[in-house]
């Protein structure tokens, strides 16, 4: 049975090890003690929420949102930046738990929605779209990097 829970302070240290084995994923270098002193950050500053899944007290999953503000609207919304679930863990509807619970999580605070980008050949496109979310297109998405 797995269990989805907000992450204190307190359960951070839970989550690293995740969230390095994700950084890796996306071709970054381990690095444990930056990864706990990002996530530490995030919580201590109050820059994101996070979302653990557990099974059998064990931290199999996380998702990580960010805070952002829509001018237009005047409304709050969120980003789902980060969504990881251990590979021994996986086809087991652990994402789509965590992206349920993100969902509720942004109802409960009356946001205006949930933004995710996510690679054009991302095989989870599929449940994202089974779980409500629309394929954007009819903007582009820019990024500028300083070098």
């Amino acid at each position: 049975m797995t269990q989805i829970k907000k992450i204190t302070k307190a359960e951070i240290k839970e989550i690293i090890p995740l969230f390095d084995a994700y950084r890796v994923f996306y071709k970054m270098q381990s690095d444990l003690d930056a990864a706990s002193k990002f996530l530490d950050d995030r919580i201590n500053k109050k820059d994101s929420i996070i979302f653990g899944a557990y099974i059998n007290d064990k931290a199999v999953g996380f998702t990580q949102l960010y805070y952002t503000f829509s001018s237009v609207s005047l409304q709050k919304s969120l980003i789902l930046n980060d969504l990881y679930v251990d590979h021994n863990f996986r086809k087991q509807s652990i994402g789509e738990q965590l992206l349920q619970t993100a969902k509720e999580f942004c109802k409960e605070n009356n946001y205006k929605g949930l933004a995710l980008e996510t690679a054009i050949d991302n095989p989870a496109q599929k449940l994202y779209e089974k779980l409500g979310w629309q394929k954007d297109l009819h903007a582009f998405h820019y990024f500028w990097q300083v070098k």
